[in-house]
């Protein structure tokens, strides 16, 4: 890790793990051993990171409100030659956390920006979910609004999406969602991944009404909850991709070529050419 070099001038993402140490990466521990400052949304988490590290760089503090106001600090540093690295609590700075808006100051500025990839709760609890739908179509809402029309207007548009939706969610607040999620009426499988990575990492399974009944008892730490496609349109998902891949076996056995094949499926059955011409590829694949 300490082969690490990080160039001056330049701006790292860097993700960290969401509980255990372990999960960091080499590169992520050799850019936080030898930039020449961290920036963090909490100095005290990011100051354990280190200790853990034996790193003893700088560290100031970048959360939701002051991130905006550090911009003009870090382009500073930058201008100055230093290498700068900001990390959130844990995860992937800048999703659903701080970090967008001074990867966008230092991207204006016209710095060089180096992602460092790393944990991402999103993608953790994806990885487990097992619902089909999670390779087609994914909403990530982050932490829904808790009140108001801006609340209203979220949870309208997870009634309407048929595919997998994902969001995080405070523990006192869990089981009022959950509720509201099960009168919009679609009955929906879902996923409570929590306190991923970590000790006491459970990942609790059931319908939405199940788990918003589960989430009545005491309910401690970081929660990802995760909604399937309504039942119904799970089945409807499986039922086209068999009735598309029929029709391009049908069409590669009549002689047409995968090019011509994506163009008259997608005429007949609706679709992107390019999305069937995938499909084509891996199909051929798989026969392989």
């Amino acid at each position: 890790m300490n082969d690490v070099v990080c160039k001056g001038g330049t701006l790292y993402v860097v993700g960290t793990p969401l509980g255990n140490l372990n999960d960091l990466s080499s590169r992520a521990a050799g850019v936080l051993m030898n930039a020449t400052r961290l920036y963090a949304e909490d100095t005290r988490r990011a100051r354990v990171l280190l200790d853990h590290l034996g790193s003893s760089i700088p560290v100031r503090s970048l959360h939701e409100h002051n991130e905006r106001a550090r911009q003009g600090e870090v382009i500073s540093c930058l201008l100055a030659g230093d290498s700068v690295a900001i990390v959130s609590d844990a995860g992937t700075p800048a999703v659903s956390d701080p970090g967008a808006d001074l990867v966008a100051g230092v991207a204006a500025a016209g710095f060089p920006i180096s992602p460092i990839p790393g944990p991402s709760a999103l993608a953790t609890a994806l990885s487990v979910a097992g619902f089909v739908a999670s390779n087609k179509s994914v909403l990530f809402l982050g932490f829904l609004p808790q009140k108001g029309k801006a609340r209203r207007i979220v949870l309208g548009q997870i009634e309407k999406h048929f595919g997998v939706v994902v969001f995080y969610e405070s523990p006192r607040r869990l089981k009022d969602t959950l509720l509201e999620l099960a009168e919009q009426g679609a009955a929906r499988p879902a996923l409570i991944a929590r306190e991923l990575t970590k000790i006491h990492e459970e990942l609790i399974r059931g319908s939405v009404e199940e788990l918003a009944l589960w989430a009545g008892g005491t309910v401690r730490g970081e929660v990802t909850v995760l909604l399937g496609p309504p039942v119904k349109e799970e089945e409807d998902l499986d039922a086209r991709d068999v009735e598309i891949n029929r029709a391009i076996g049908a069409c590669r056995e009549a002689g047409l070529s995968a090019r011509d094949t994506s163009v008259a499926v997608a005429a007949i059955l609706g679709g992107r050419k390019r999305e069937i011409y995938q499909r084509i590829n891996e199909l051929s694949s798989s026969d392989t």
